[in-house]
């Protein structure tokens, strides 16, 4: 990309990220920015800008972009590229899918495009659906099934297994080109789409997930969450078993685009358009009957994003990703994190897979939340847990940081909505976590030296704290009060023991006669 003389001060732009790399996506309905800062794993969103532009309106009739459809994009280009300068972005990809690849004038209007300094590209409807499927790979690692992103202008469909992407295929399926198969009989919609996916070569079970990738499928999911009042906001992540995949397509279907567009958190262009791709979701579940939908919002973007990355980066976990720069920027740096979660590693063991990871995500969310101010503390800690989007964390694991970053500010009476994502198990191992990052803090206020100087344990059903005896003045009331919480949740007796300097570094943890251990009082 080519841009005019950048601007030298963008000081404040974006309160502590730093604008880096942007995707403009050209599509049938909409004419997208998106500037992302933060992990290059896990990507922060920083702007986020459409223009309506609806470029692929007229394809059925003309086969052209229309004119005022291309001032209008021209129009948000325009402000994209000054924006961009002014940012001092100058990784930028720009692509063009479905309107601009078939239309007859598209060459020009790519011209146009160029003619500003970008260097689009028209990519063809198989790479389409392969970066969507890689957006899919980076959102969900491990991830595997089918993945539909459904476009103004096309439905690209791919199959996703052991980290790679199959059998793409395109069809001229897109929310634009639903209407032509309404028709005058729209009974028999659900019929002839059915033909459409058959025709493309989709006509088979998948007995496996349906990735469901697009703005028009992600308001599915919204108005789901809604009528089900379901505790999260964020649709990223958002899944539905086979029968309530069904019931929600039958629901939508039949539904008045008045009445869905008057809903909160639907736009008038999506609501227009979910009644139409409900059918088409109809005869998708029909064909190739998935065991549920779950909802993605990384897609083709993300998907540029994440091809450009090594090998050892994509292998990355992205929640950690995600959570180390976020935490970093709110005055918990990952070495911090790592060496509180560490500390009480012993005394609340993992008890399922994965928990590990969730148990050093909590520790260090629960550690930034410290640096908001108190009276608020709380309430943004929670809503960091549950309603922040964060790559590769599902329902339960929002609960269970929701419950840590709780316990870590002794608020252990958790909300209803918490407890509705979670099992009691779960729950209560994460207050654990946040009851022992709670201890491990105020042992000696986040200083290194005072993780150096104790150890945090089990032994012979106590929970014991053990301190070099130099150090014995750092246990305090408050760190009493906090042992008593914890070893009271862990169903333990705390015991506190002052060790030798010279005998700290050399000492078997297990053997308490020889630490002399004595009890709180």
């Amino acid at each position: 990309m080519t841009l005019r003389a950048k601007r030298s001060d963008r000081s404040g732009s974006f309160s502590g990220n730093k604008a880096e790399r942007a995707i403009i996506d050209i599509g049938s309905n909409t004419v997208r920015m998106v500037v992302y800062g933060g992990s290059l794993r896990a990507p922060l969103v920083l702007l986020n800008e459409k223009v309506a532009a609806r470029l692929g309106k007229a394809m059925a009739d003309t086969g052209k972009l229309p004119k005022d459809s291309k001032e209008l994009a021209m129009r948000g280009l325009r402000r994209f590229v000054l924006l961009l300068e002014d940012l001092g972005v100058d990784d930028v990809d720009t692509v063009a899918t479905a309107a601009v690849r078939d239309a007859k004038n598209g060459a020009d209007f790519i011209d146009q495009v160029a003619a500003l300094g970008l260097s689009p590209r028209v990519i063809s409807g198989e790479e389409e659906a392969c970066l969507s499927a890689s957006g899919v790979l980076g959102a969900f690692p491990g991830a595997e099934g089918l993945v539909a992103d459904l476009g103004g202008g096309s439905l690209e469909l791919v199959q996703i297994a052991n980290g790679q992407s199959d059998t793409a295929t395109s069809l001229p399926l897109g929310t634009l080109r639903l209407p032509e198969y309404r028709g005058d009989k729209p009974k028999e919609m659900k019929k002839e789409l059915g033909q459409a996916l058959k025709q493309g070569g989709w006509n088979e079970a998948i007995s496996a997930p349906l990735y469901l990738v697009g703005g028009t499928w992600r308001a599915m999911a919204v108005y789901a969450m809604q009528v089900r009042n379901y505790p999260l906001t964020d649709p990223h992540g958002f899944y539905l078993n086979a029968e309530e995949a069904t019931e929600l397509a039958d629901t939508l279907a039949g539904s008045d685009p008045e009445t869905l567009q008057a809903m909160p958190r639907i736009s008038s262009m999506r609501g227009a358009s979910m009644p139409d791709a409900a059918v088409l979701l109809q005869a998708m579940l029909k064909k190739l009957q998935p065991t549920g939908l779950m909802f993605s919002s990384w897609g083709l973007r993300e998907g540029l994003l994440y091809d450009r990355l090594p090998a050892h980066s994509k292998s990355q976990d992205p929640l950690l990703a995600g959570l180390t720069v976020f935490a970093a920027q709110r005055g918990a740096p990952p070495t911090l994190a790592a060496r509180i979660a560490g500390w009480t590693a012993g005394v609340v063991p993992p008890t399922d897979s994965g928990s590990e990871r969730l148990r050093l995500a909590s520790t260090m969310m629960a550690l930034a939340s410290m640096q908001v101010e108190p009276n608020i503390r709380l309430n943004h800690a929670m809503d960091w847990a549950l309603h922040k989007r964060w790559i590769g964390l599902d329902a339960r694991g929002r609960a269970m940081l929701a419950a840590a970053v709780a316990a870590n500010g002794n608020h252990l009476d958790l909300p209803d909505t918490v407890r509705a994502l979670a099992d009691e198990d779960a729950l209560e191992q994460a207050i654990c976590w946040g009851l022992a990052t709670r201890l491990a803090r105020r042992v000696g206020a986040r200083s290194q030296r005072s993780l150096q100087v104790s150890r945090l344990s089990i032994v012979d059903h106590k929970l014991l704290l053990q301190l070099q005896e130099s150090q014995s003045d750092l246990f305090g009331v408050p760190t009493e009060k906090d042992m008593k919480l914890l070893a009271g949740r862990l169903g333990l007796d705390p015991e506190v023991v002052f060790v030798p300097d010279d005998e700290f570094n050399a000492h078997d943890d297990n053997d308490a006669a020889l630490l002399g251990i004595s009890g709180l009082k």
